[in-house]
């Protein structure tokens, strides 16, 4: 590999790390709250709200059942008026978020719904308000399957950076489709392939630790 190649392939390891780590930032700043609202407006729990519920909850499944590659193309003028462009690593961050941030509000509300309503229940009888069982009940108990759920979003986001490279997102993606593909250079698509697994399995692999050491500090 000539050291022009090289010094590309780093570039665009470095921004790809940049898409996932600033989509996943942004898309859990959006997600978690939305899945908190999701979890307590249910009905039977601390703040039951039909009508917030099933407005939130057809929003996030419309979102979530729409292909990233479809939704990159329809909000290019969102984008637009974001960012200044629709090409580019950081162009490339708005669909990445849209597309994280009702995966992240479903990981959310899966994690908080599987505490015991027992707590909950407990933490009413001693006169805590909504935000303090929020704060200090729902997303203490369930942290650590927060994290396991974060790190599947990640993994996701790490996919969808790839894909967004077809459409001049930039990244490892793009590295592979302009020179692996078009210009027929296989072990450049294969460096790419196998450095996307590795960032995969060391995501995972921290993910896991991670959420290992929380539940063990729960206990």
């Amino acid at each position: 590999m000539s050291p022009e190649m090289l010094a590309l392939l780093i570039k665009s390891f470095w921004e790809t790390c940049y898409m996932v780590l600033a989509s996943t930032v942004l898309a859990t700043l959006v997600g978690a709250p939305l899945g908190v609202i999701l979890t307590v407006t249910r009905k039977d729990h601390i703040l039951p709200n039909a009508g917030i519920n099933n407005v939130l909850g057809a929003i996030v499944n419309a979102l979530r059942s729409t292909p990233f590659i479809i939704l990159m193309v329809a909000i290019i003028p969102l984008t637009r008026i974001i960012v200044g462009s629709s090409i580019g690593t950081t162009a490339a961050i708005v669909p990445l978020t849209i597309s994280a941030a009702p995966f992240i509000a479903r990981i959310i509300e899966s994690s908080l719904l599987e505490i015991d309503p027992g707590v909950i229940e407990a933490a009413q009888a001693m006169g805590a308000s909504p935000m303090q069982i929020i704060t200090k009940v729902l997303l203490p108990e369930a942290l650590h399957s927060i994290v396991l759920g974060i790190t599947l979003a990640i993994i996701s986001l790490i996919g969808y950076s790839a894909m967004a490279g077809a459409l001049g997102g930039g990244g490892l993606g793009d590295l592979a489709i302009r020179y692996g593909y078009q210009r027929f250079q296989l072990d450049i698509m294969l460096i790419t392939v196998v450095i996307l697994i590795v960032m995969v399995q060391v995501m995972q692999s921290f993910g896991n630790l991670l959420s290992k050491k929380l539940n063990k500090n729960k206990l």
